[in-house]
């Protein structure tokens, strides 16, 4: 899954892709490395990240999804927590809904289980712009895996599938680096869930922090824990650098089939 944010304020990319005519020349871009998902989102959920309007939101996220669209045949995410964005999204050509607020805001559930595509729900303690003043847990993975169930549930009385669904962690939403490397080094744990994983740990302050490094400079890190999270389970990665996690995990993928061969 190849990131594209259209804003201005993202931690890693804001305003590199924006305005959309930026936003589309980055999509090719991310195809041709080997992306197979687009996760197109017009709202930085970046610690400390202040709220944007539906208006804005949409103004940045359709004409992008409607280009793609016109342009490739690729799936498409549309990163957003409102309803009314979901739907639009969905309508011009979106088909899956990546929601960090794992579809709890007014209307979203409603609105995924009228669109029909794929969610990824994924965990978060607290809100974008406290998440990270000192995150708590008494136990990491029974809260998230609560939190999970407790949020498949609401789909599933929603009319949503549980085959519809895909999990997200949410490393470095509401979490300390060593909480964050707990989940990515027992990720395998979160499997019990039988849904399958999402896994965003892509240019984060955790790399940062073990590397020293900025954040242009966190590639190399990135690749490492995406490959690991594959090795670990996950399904989907999501990822800055297409064109050199696709590579690895060829690496990665080839060693699982000759070990599961024996």
């Amino acid at each position: 899954m190849g990131v594209l944010n259209i804003t201005p304020d993202s931690f890693s990319d804001g305003g590199f892709y924006f305005p959309s005519e930026k936003a589309v020349d980055h999509a090719a871009n991310l195809v041709e490395q080997g992306a197979d998902i687009l996760d197109i989102g017009g709202e930085s959920t970046r610690p400390g990240a202040a709220p944007v309007s539906l208006e804005e939101e949409l103004s940045r996220v359709i004409p992008v999804i409607e280009a793609v669209r016109a342009r490739f045949d690729i799936d498409i995410s549309i990163d957003t927590s409102k309803a009314a964005v979901m739907t639009s999204a969905v309508k011009v050509g979106a088909t899956m809904i990546n929601d960090v607020y794992a579809l709890q805001k007014e209307g979203a559930l409603e609105a995924a289980s009228r669109a029909g595509v794929p969610v990824c729900l994924m965990h978060m303690q607290g809100e974008p712009e406290t998440m990270q003043n000192a995150p708590h847990y008494q136990n990491l993975f029974e809260e998230i895996i609560a939190f999970f169930g407790e949020r498949m549930a609401a789909c599933e009385a929603a009319g949503i599938e549980k085959g519809m669904l895909i999990l997200d962690p949410g490393i470095g939403f509401g979490k300390t680096d060593q909480q964050n490397l707990q989940l990515l080094a027992n990720l395998g744990r979160l499997t019990s869930t039988g849904s399958p994983l999402l896994v965003g740990v892509s240019r984060k302050s955790m790399i940062g922090n073990i590397l020293n490094q900025a954040v242009e400079q966190r590639m190399i890190g990135s690749v490492a824990a995406a490959t690991l999270a594959a090795w670990q389970g996950a399904s989907i990665l999501r990822v800055h650098d297409v064109k050199e996690t696709v590579a690895a995990l060829a690496v990665c993928y080839a060693l699982k089939v000759e070990r599961n061969s024996l």
